[in-house]
């Protein structure tokens, strides 16, 4: 079992600053001739026959990271998608009471899925939500969304977000995740 950075390898998936992963090699002797790759938090696990040489190993490790790269690309929304998302959101549970400016991803939010700035109407969601469900996501921007109509989580912000069918779920989904990553999570600080 190896873990290296992406770069190491020369590898570069989706580009931009942060763009290599972590990435474990697993052998297995079972495997015999498949080769998979799957993302867990920041890092990448490739799996491979134990008998496959390193040269092998790192062809394929440069494989599957661009077809994980390539796989994520197509499943995450820009950051134009994103706004027009924010904007049906709003539209559907609040009544298009919440009108963002801007919605982007980031990748420099470790300890929240998403943030906003009321004062100029800013949603900014992580990096870390690529990949997961449309419903996480969705819960994690009206979550933002509420917040340019409610600071704080009190009775007023959860009724918000008590219109949308799927929050309990997405906050499992996320309690979940942070778990798995031996994360603190809560976004349940003022109720």
């Amino acid at each position: 079992m190896a873990l290296e950075s992406g770069a190491d390898l020369g590898i570069q998936p989706g580009g931009g600053r942060n763009a290599h992963p972590a990435v474990e090699v697993r052998r297995s002797a079972r495997r015999r001739r498949t080769v998979s790759a799957y993302r867990d938090g920041d890092r990448v696990i490739v799996l491979i026959p134990a008998r496959m040489s390193r040269a092998e190993e790192a062809r394929w490790v440069k494989v599957m990271l661009e077809r994980l790269a390539a796989q994520e690309k197509r499943r995450r929304p820009s950051d134009a998608a994103l706004l027009r998302r924010a904007r049906e959101l709003s539209a559907r549970y609040l009544d298009g009471r919440a009108q963002p400016a801007s919605v982007r991803w980031v990748g420099n939010q470790f300890s929240r899925w998403g943030s906003c700035t009321p004062a100029d109407r800013s949603i900014r969601l992580s990096r870390r939500l690529y990949g997961m469900p449309q419903y996480v996501i969705d819960y994690v921007l009206l979550h933002e969304l509420a917040h340019l109509l409610v600071p704080g989580h009190g009775p007023k912000f959860w009724a918000l977000l008590a219109k949308y069918p799927r929050t309990e779920r997405a906050r499992g989904y996320l309690d979940g995740v942070a778990a798995a990553q031996g994360l603190e999570w809560s976004d349940e600080t003022d109720q």
